[in-house]
């Protein structure tokens, strides 16, 4: 998927590993994260990468099955290209990916990017007390030592 000079793409031999790592590990929902770990999560989802002109500036992934259910997770534009509508033409491409169609749910976590997904049909959970997880928010900092 071409535009512009910006590209997207599955592909993740065409990836920055180091590039994602960098902006995952300072983010406030992977800091310290491992740079083993992001590869590995890179090998184990559906990966989208954001390129301008060869250079990866965004990322994206896709944990799922494949059938009924699927968790969008470390969805990010280089800050130096926001503000060109790279993230909602992100969106479009995850969206229309052939193996995330006809999932019974498709879920998410964000701070911030409400207005982005909610245009993607991505709303509140219905029934919060029937969701249950483990979260473990300094895990990355635990393997450091």
């Amino acid at each position: 998927m071409q535009r512009e000079g910006f590209a997207i793409t599955t592909e993740t031999s065409f990836f920055n590993v180091e590039f994602i790592h960098a902006f995952l590990s300072k983010s406030y929902w992977a800091e310290n994260i491992p740079l083993e770990t992001v590869q590995r999560s890179i090998d184990n989802s559906i990966s989208f990468g954001v390129f301008h002109l060869g250079r990866q500036i965004g990322f994206a992934r896709v944990i799922t099955d494949k059938t009924t259910f699927a968790y969008l997770a470390d969805v990010f534009i280089d800050e130096a290209y926001r503000g060109q509508g790279l993230s909602k033409w992100l969106m479009e491409e995850i969206m229309a990916h052939e193996d995330l169609q006809g999932l019974r749910r498709f879920m998410l976590a964000t701070r911030d990017a409400h207005g982005l997904y909610s245009q993607f049909g991505f709303s509140e959970l219905s029934f919060p007390e029937r969701w249950m997880q483990i979260h473990q928010p300094d895990i990355y900092k635990k393997s450091e030592v």
